[in-house]
């Protein structure tokens, strides 16, 4: 037989989430929605506060979710999972992008999406949509999807008109960093009226880019992007 543990007349954070059933990050969101008050007894929680939670826990539970706040790739496998479609890398920051899915700070540097707005997720069309925009692309493929050869790809980036909108660490250097292109950004490219792509097509091999005309951006140049 299990014996209750002994009330106490105030609680710490862990304590007041131990004892309630409640991990940390239900207790810090619970904390953030407001439905665990705020420390009334000298950072502790009295034990007045601690008994009203627990009369209201299965509402508190309910609140705050099954789902913690996560990165990227553990938010685009529970899309993919939840609706039965392949989601692409990239998927959770254009719904981020597009105001679907709130960033919840990070860690180590990744971003943190919020779970809570992904256990309500219900509309399959917007993510398929940010699916295909969010898409990321290395260097040479998104040169493949505009149908360009290597330098005039480069002039794309250099005057400016293409720049990429995120990155990742190669897996083949060590140390270089990867520009990774989004999809979205490349129809839009394809889209625009300063370009004569069928002209830029038809260029030959070893003959001059049309491209080469475009007056360059400034920006900054850093030796291990590639």
């Amino acid at each position: 037989m299990t014996t209750p543990l002994k009330a106490l007349s105030s609680y710490g954070p862990r304590q007041f989430g131990d004892r309630i059933g409640l991990p940390e990050w239900q207790f810090e969101r619970a904390l953030r929605l407001e439905l665990i008050p705020a420390a009334d007894a000298g950072g502790r929680w009295s034990a007045a506060v601690f008994n009203e939670v627990l009369s209201r826990l299965d509402a508190v539970r309910t609140a705050v979710g099954t789902i913690p706040d996560v990165g990227a790739a553990r938010a685009e496998e529970h899309l993919a999972d939840r609706f039965g479609i392949t989601v692409n890398p990239g998927t959770a920051a254009e719904l981020s992008r597009r105001g679907h899915l709130p960033v919840r700070g990070d860690y180590r540097g990744h971003t943190l999406y919020c779970g809570l707005a992904l256990e309500a997720f219900t509309d399959r069309r917007k993510v398929e949509r940010a699916s295909r925009a969010g898409q990321l692309h290395m260097r040479d493929e998104a040169a493949r999807v505009l149908e360009l050869r290597d330098s005039d790809f480069e002039h794309l980036v250099r005057s400016g008109l293409l720049t990429h909108s995120d990155t990742t660490v190669s897996s083949w250097h060590k140390g270089t960093v990867v520009r990774l292109y989004r999809q979205a950004d490349l129809d839009l490219v394809l889209r625009s009226s300063r370009i004569d792509f069928d002209a830029v097509r038809a260029t030959p091999k070893g003959h001059k880019s049309p491209l080469a005309a475009l007056p360059s951006a400034a920006r900054p140049q850093r030796p291990d992007v590639a």
